[in-house]
């Protein structure tokens, strides 16, 4: 598999135990090249990766001093992709909870749509915890008032295609969404950027711990720091509103003309990346 220049795939770790090694290696079948940015860990499971990047020069692995957070961590890894000149980065999550097999549909259809931010739509299955899917749907609902229903349909879910430009340029001199609320910040500021989203459902898997199943997220710590990053946001689409419903109708045309916001079985053509 010839190794993509403008084109990666960016996972965040801390502490992910021993799923990791094995989701990197998922990863780096269906795509090169992959990096992996190790947030401060400290149980080890980063040394599981010492073997596999001694067979592949596409793996590299970008360590922080300390554990900084969820989006710091991405932002670092974007941040050195932007200055090896990539344009585009699959983030995706270090637990396996992710399908690397969908990966190659996402990058095909972020180089088909340079305008475009692709976001997965979980499709949960039964060992999904109740906890999850229905504090989402809270979620999801102050952010499709934040977008004025612009067609975020999931704000929370990280596997995604972003442009690392115009996400390095909303997070500038910006400290919120460093940690756990980083995906929907992205999500809804780059919507307010002019960013477009497409949307593509994806199944996700839950691993329990005999299974290797880490989660950091705490439930109120991280709730209430999405309750606190919501109230900001709104009170900022009140000011914003006029902009963002022009790019709601923008959305909304480019839609009624034959580019949907929504792909599911959809054939794309392929791109070159």
């Amino acid at each position: 598999m010839k190794p993509s220049r403008s084109h990666l795939v960016v996972i965040p770790s801390y502490n992910s135990g021993p799923r990791l090694a094995e989701t990197v290696a998922e990863a780096l079948a269906c795509w090169r090249p992959v990096w992996v940015v190790v947030d401060g860990s400290t149980d080890g499971s980063d040394a599981t990766l010492a073997p596999l990047g001694l067979q592949e020069s596409d793996l590299r692995v970008l360590r922080l001093a300390r554990n900084c957070g969820k989006g710091a961590a991405v932002l670092a890894g974007l941040k050195a992709a932007a200055a090896a000149g990539f344009n585009r980065a699959l983030v995706m999550d270090a637990d396996g909870q992710h399908p690397a097999d969908r990966i190659a549909l996402f990058m095909q259809t972020a180089a088909a749509n340079p305008d475009a931010m692709v976001l997965g739509v979980p499709q949960f299955g039964p060992e999904a915890p109740a906890s999850r899917r229905m504090g989402r749907l809270a979620g999801n609902w102050w952010a499709n008032v934040e977008t004025l229903w612009g067609g975020v349909q999931d704000s929370l879910f990280g596997f995604r295609v972003y442009p690392i430009p115009e996400l390095l340029a909303i997070f500038h001199g910006r400290s919120a969404g460093h940690g756990y609320d980083f995906d929907t910040v992205a999500a809804v500021r780059l919507f307010w950027a002019g960013v477009r989203p497409i949307n593509i459902p994806v199944p996700v898997r839950y691993f329990d711990a005999a299974e290797g199943g880490i989660s950091h997220f705490r439930y109120w710590r991280d709730n209430m720091l999405l309750v606190r990053r919501h109230t900001r946001m709104v009170l900022e689409m009140v000011v914003r509103w006029p902009a963002i419903w022009r790019h709601r109708q923008r959305v909304l045309s480019h839609e009624s003309n034959g580019a949907p916001s929504t792909l599911c079985q959809r054939r794309r053509r392929k791109t070159s990346l």
